[in-house]
């Protein structure tokens, strides 16, 4: 059975991979329909109360949000999806976790920090592919990067501010493929943009501001396979009971 696109048409090949690999984040601005930016709200706002719930475990399962909801869960393995992860991924790929990253007004926002996977292999990779329904603007709940960081595969950079980074881990860094030293960039993202991102970068995001709505995101994780992922959030249950057409993707290994 066919599913409905998710993706408006948009390039993504051999010039858009090599500046992916170099910065370590892409943008596709818009690319996401408009059915499925209304699909997409409606099924994080219903995951939204476990990520506000002053009990643990409730806030836990929203980093398992596709368990929760059919629709987050047909996305995983939809034919949009695969074929982009396959682009940048090669053949080989398993899903890695869905979490909801909604940032209600007066959100903090999020220091500096990267993760990390097969830190020793730079040929096994994981991806993270953030869904942003709504957008952001530059001061308002806004992705902060740092281009190149990627390439040292470093999963514990730490920075509470811009200027922490700047004055710990950034400071008297180059980029590895160009050269030039390393420095933050805010990104700008209109409705419905897909940002691609190596799980190695640095990222920060700015806090929402109180007379703003909620900025409703999604983030998918792929990966090669090849070495335990820690950030790998997929459940006994799910893997016993998968979704329709997602089982080949599921595999530890």
């Amino acid at each position: 059975m066919s599913q409905t696109k998710i993706f408006n048409p948009f390039e993504f090949d051999e010039k858009e991979k090599e500046a992916f690999d170099r910065d370590g984040h892409f943008l596709l601005p818009g690319i996401l329909t408009s059915e499925a930016c209304k699909q997409l709200t409606r099924s994080l706002a219903l995951i939204q109360p476990f990520r506000e719930s002053k009990d643990p475990q409730l806030r836990h399962h929203s980093g398992y949000a596709a368990e929760y909801d059919s629709y987050l869960a047909s996305l995983i393995a939809h034919p949009q999806m695969l074929d982009l992860m396959h682009k940048v991924l090669g053949p080989d790929i398993r899903f890695d976790h869905c979490g909801t990253l909604n940032r209600p007004p007066g959100h903090q926002g999020f220091g500096w920090h990267s993760h990390g996977y097969a830190d020793d292999q730079p040929e096994l990779g994981l991806i993270l592919v953030f869904f942003y329904v709504n957008g952001f603007s530059a001061d308002d709940a806004s992705l902060k990067v740092v281009p190149g960081s990627h390439h040292y595969r470093d999963p514990a950079i730490k920075g509470g501010t811009d200027q922490e980074l700047r004055s710990g881990w950034l400071n008297g860094k180059k980029h590895p493929m160009t050269g030039v030293p390393l420095d933050l960039e805010v990104l700008e993202a209109p409705k419905g943009t897909v940002i691609l991102m190596w799980i190695h970068a640095a990222h920060a995001v700015n806090a929402r501001k109180l007379d703003s709505t909620t900025r409703w995101t999604v983030v998918y994780g792929y990966r090669n396979p090849g070495e335990e992922s820690s950030s790998r959030h997929i459940t006994k249950e799910f893997e016993q009971n998968p979704y329709p057409g997602t089982a080949f993707l599921l595999s530890s290994s």
